[in-house]
């Protein structure tokens, strides 16, 4: 007699496990704790006998049971052993999970984060994430085509972030040359796409900037700035270095030789992601000076308004710039702008400023001896650049500044 659901809920249990017979060898075990499990009991094309697991009830109703018990069955009429063939199919996912999209991308950033600063090793792992795993993540690396990177590349420009898009596949591309380095893959799709082609142009930002002939202005307006003078002093600080706005707020004191006058920036908080030096002039040690009394026990020299812990804002500078006056007529990149046009008008060496502004690509063989470059004649620039400033401020008319051949 078959067993029916009525017979399957009043079984008990009892002292030892037992079973209840349902037909073709297929039965309910049920367990001395309670469980009842379904169970089929077969003999293989080669005579040994098996015992094969179909699941737990009520997870696995009378009827599941009886598909399953079915097709198994089926298999092994047709010459296939259902319990090796069930052990092939987990094999075969494993497998597909192992060269996943996500599981080789992992991979990649495990080997690919070595030297990078952990600030920039979190942001590309946030991104990644967030726009590129909810779309490839789960597919097989290897069967993934280029219009797959097409829509997931657009999806995120939809959404208005066209730089994070470009970022994104250009990451991509670097995920799928990893898995054809160790075998996953045997080509890069993200190759045979040019973000030109699915991406909406952009126009190029041109920072903010005053003509050479306001900066005697500006710079009296920053020497009486009522806000904050750690805000202040960091203004006249970046019109001395001209370094990048965050390379400036996040500036540590350990980075600081003020006896060698020289100021170190590590390489990963350059855009480079290479060590870069700031010659100190007599003028910024003297603003250095004034921090180290204003900084007190915090690590950093521009801490900010709420918290010593934490460095000003991005925006600290800008909003600064705007109360004196200045919005959308210059920004802190602008500081930058301004050198470069006076320093070449004035016959410095391009290629001193250049290395100044840390423009130079550099590559990782010669990074740790191009950071030091022409170090002398580079610090003899910046002393003049900072004499120079200090006449504008004063209103001397601006005697012309020697430039380094």
């Amino acid at each position: 007699m078959a067993l029916s659901d009525t017979e399957i809920k009043r079984a008990k249990t009892k002292q030892k496990a037992y079973g209840i017979r349902d037909s073709g060898g297929l039965y309910l075990w049920i367990t001395p704790a309670g469980g009842k499990l379904w169970r089929w009991a077969y003999r293989r094309y080669d005579h040994k006998e098996k015992l094969m697991s179909l699941g737990k009830y009520p997870d696995v109703s009378l009827a599941l049971a009886r598909e399953r018990h079915g097709e198994a069955r089926k298999l092994l009429a047709s010459g296939i052993d259902p319990m090796a063939q069930r052990k092939a199919a987990k094999t075969a996912q494993r497998v597909v999970s192992e060269n996943s999209f996500q599981s080789v991308a992992t991979r990649w950033r495990e080997h690919w984060q070595d030297g990078k600063s952990p600030r920039h090793v979190d942001y590309v792992k946030r991104r990644m994430e967030a726009d590129i795993l909810p779309c490839l993540g789960a597919r097989p690396i290897a069967e993934i085509e280029a219009q797959e990177l097409v829509a997931m590349t657009k999806a995120i420009e939809k959404r208005g972030a066209r730089d994070i898009a470009k970022r994104a596949l250009e990451t991509t591309g670097q995920v799928f040359l990893y898995a054809i380095a160790h075998g996953y893959a045997k080509r890069n799709p993200a190759s045979e796409i040019r973000p030109s082609d699915i991406l909406r142009s952009s126009p190029k930002i041109n920072y903010a900037r005053i003509d050479a002939k306001e900066l005697s202005r500006l710079l009296k307006r920053i020497e009486v700035y009522q806000g904050r003078q750690v805000t202040r002093l960091a203004l006249k600080l970046m019109a001395m270095t001209f370094v990048r706005t965050t390379e400036l707020i996040e500036a540590k004191w350990t980075e600081f030789d003020l006896e060698g006058g020289r100021w170190d920036v590590p390489a990963e908080r350059m855009k480079m992601r290479t060590p870069h030096i700031v010659p100190l002039s007599r003028q910024a040690k003297e603003v250095l000076d004034m921090l180290q009394e204003l900084a007190g026990s915090s690590e950093w020299l521009f801490p900010g308004d709420r918290s010593s812990k934490k460095p000003m804002s991005n925006n600290t500078l800008l909003k600064a710039l705007e109360r004196m006056g200045y919005k959308g007529r210059m920004t802190g990149h602008g500081f930058r702008g301004l050198a470069f046009t006076l320093l070449h008008e004035q016959a410095y060496s391009h290629d001193h400023i250049e290395l100044q502004l840390a423009h130079t690509p550099r590559n990782a063989v010669s990074a740790a001896y191009n950071h030091a470059l022409y170090l002398a004649p580079r610090a003899k620039m910046m002393q003049e650049w900072s004499d120079f400033l200090e006449r504008s401020l004063r209103g001397y008319k601006p005697l012309p500044m020697r430039g380094v051949a």
